[in-house]
């Protein structure tokens, strides 16, 4: 007699149910505003999700765009993801066999198949323009003929859940044809977002009466906030694939977001004493390289407050978190940062005690005396230049110089170069046109100045300013080429000393992976950008002077005391 699930649970013993990864980064999210996936794109995503260990990589629609066709034509070498070409169910008037659609997908050089099809009676009539029969006849048609194909076959459920709630009947019979026609999951889509986890867990339960959950999926999108939830609503009531994206970038408010989902899944006891997965403890480390991954192939600043992979997920600046942290780091985190590829941060801000300020000495390999009286006034200045609108919560490269200088005098300040803007104003027929700016910076240091001309404000205007630095340094041994701007961000502040400027700068170089933060506060935004973008450049040298063994962030083999205060 075969020994199921059920005969393992009556004989005491317990057995976890597996679950399905489905990732459709390169197609549902390639459906959110401003995202275009090139080639090389598609490839580096696909390798880095197969080296998560996700099962289903829906690579994109072959058939339908360039792209599309030569992901599939080209396809790169998996270990365990089973690459999964999207297309659609016949058209109407069409047979499965004239379907140019269709075939370029049961034609493509994929492992699985992922088709949509309405599951609502009223999508049918409306959007098709056909009775509720011949959308099953279609149905059935099309999975079939995919199926046929040896591969396995998912069919997506569109509308399933405002459909369900309009006509359960219908619904369960879509599910019920697609199942019989060889789908090997039938995944249930709350395509508008609007579903709730009660409803979710009600109307899957329900489903799950008419095909086994062990063939069941779930595909939501973030609408009311809650994909996250709705997902796990329906893993509790029987589906057995999880469908969602890295970020949770998709459609309108985006999908579910398999970023916050697969360390859930795998590290909650709740969930991971029931269910398992592909990923390994060794692949979940790589989620949030993943996480960046895709951040940086479509150009966006991480979510630092994103869960789990965020800069900030494992942050603090409030004093009493910080010393329960250094007395036992379960006091404030709820995993170890380390398992998801994170780190902890505790920060240092006008909410600081000197636990923070210990521990941000101890991650930059500096070992202090506990009872070191500059201690207290080095937090001292950190809370008066915050009350003047620093945030070096913002910006821990700017922080670090800040201690360094107060500990050893390095590295040294760039504070060796002057730069005077001249505004150009043109007109053209009378209208003025956008105005120009002449930035000239000239070194102390060195008998040498650089001017550029920008006709823009703002992140324009920095660019513009660190091309003029850059210049003005010149080629190695300065070492500055390479160097550029990720982002940079602006506020206007009300201090005691009056409206200030505040200018905080990430920057990167060919070398150093991640970015680094600095930040600049003055009258004008000119002068605190070239504040931030100069502490970034002395950033830069520290480091490379560190790497290459000159000096720099050494760990320290004994407790130090550290400099007078100026």
């Amino acid at each position: 007699m075969p020994c199921t699930k059920a005969t393992f649970r009556r004989r005491g013993l317990s057995i976890k149910d597996r679950i399905f990864l489905f990732d459709t980064t390169m197609r549902d999210g390639a459906q959110t505003v401003g995202i275009s996936f090139q080639l090389a794109d598609k490839l580096r995503i696909a390798v880095a999700l197969d080296d998560l260990g996700i099962d289903y990589v829906e690579a994109g629609f072959p058939g339908s765009n360039p792209t599309d066709t030569a992901f599939f034509d080209e396809r790169p070498a998996l270990s365990h993801a089973r690459l999964t070409a999207f297309g659609m169910t016949r058209r109407v008037g069409a047979t499965v066999t004239d379907d140019g659609v269709l075939q370029a997908v049961l034609k493509s050089n994929s492992d699985a198949i992922c088709l949509v099809g309405k599951s609502s009676d009223y999508h049918a009539r409306v959007a098709l323009g056909i009775t509720g029969e011949d959308n099953l006849t279609i149905i059935r048609e099309s999975v079939a003929a995919a199926a046929a194909t040896g591969r396995d076959v998912t069919l997506n459920c569109e509308h399933y859940f405002d459909g369900f709630k309009a006509n359960p009947a219908y619904s369960l019979s879509v599910v019920q044809t697609a199942f019989e026609a060889g789908a090997r999951w039938v995944s249930l889509c709350d395509t508008n977002g609007g579903s709730l986890p009660l409803e979710i867990e009600q109307i899957v339960t329900a489903t799950a009466r008419v095909v086994p959950g062990e063939h069941l999926g779930i595909h939501t999108h973030d609408d009311t906030g809650h994909a996250v939830a709705n997902t796990f609503a329906a893993i509790g009531a029987g589906c057995r694939q999880i469908q969602g994206t890295l970020n949770g970038i998709g459609e309108r408010c985006g999908n579910a977001n398999l970023t916050t989902i697969i360390p859930t899944l795998l590290l909650k006891p709740a969930l991971a004493d029931r269910f398992e997965c592909a990923v390994t403890s060794d692949q979940l480390r790589r989620l949030r390289h993943a996480s960046l991954l895709l951040d940086e192939i479509l150009g966006r600043t991480p979510n630092a407050q994103a869960p789990y992979v965020g800069d900030f997920a494992f942050a603090t600046k409030c004093g009493i978190h910080a010393s329960g942290l250094a007395k036992d780091r379960g006091t404030y985190e709820h995993i170890l940062p380390e398992s998801v590829g994170n780190a902890q941060r505790v920060l240092v801000s006008n909410q600081a005690g000197r636990s923070n300020l210990l521990t941000a000495l101890r991650d930059m390999g500096m070992a202090v005396d506990e009872d070191d009286p500059q201690l207290d006034r080095l937090l001292e200045t950190v809370k008066t230049r915050e009350a003047a609108g620093y945030a070096y919560d913002l910006a821990p490269a700017s922080f670090e110089l800040l201690v360094r200088r107060a500990i050893n005098g390095e590295p040294a300040s760039s504070e060796d170069r002057t730069f005077r803007i001249a505004i150009e104003q043109c007109y053209s027929s009378g209208v003025p046109n956008a105005p120009g700016l002449h930035v000239q910076v000239q070194t102390t240091t060195e008998p040498k100045s650089a001017s550029v001309f920008s006709r823009g404000s703002g992140s324009e205007l920095v660019t513009a300013l660190l091309d003029a630095l850059c210049n003005a340094h010149g080629s190695p041994p300065g070492g500055l080429d390479g160097l550029s701007l990720d982002s940079t961000q602006f506020r206007t502040l009300a201090t005691a000393n009056g409206q200030m400027v505040r200018v905080v700068v990430a920057m990167r170089d060919n070398a150093m992976c991640p970015s680094w933060s600095c930040i600049g506060v003055a009258p004008d935004v000119t002068s605190a950008a070239m504040e931030a973008l100069l502490d970034g450049i002395a950033y830069k040298r520290h480091r490379d002077a560190a790497r290459s063994g000159e000096g720099g962030a050494a760990v320290t083999s004994e407790p130090r005391r550290l400099r007078q205060s100026r």
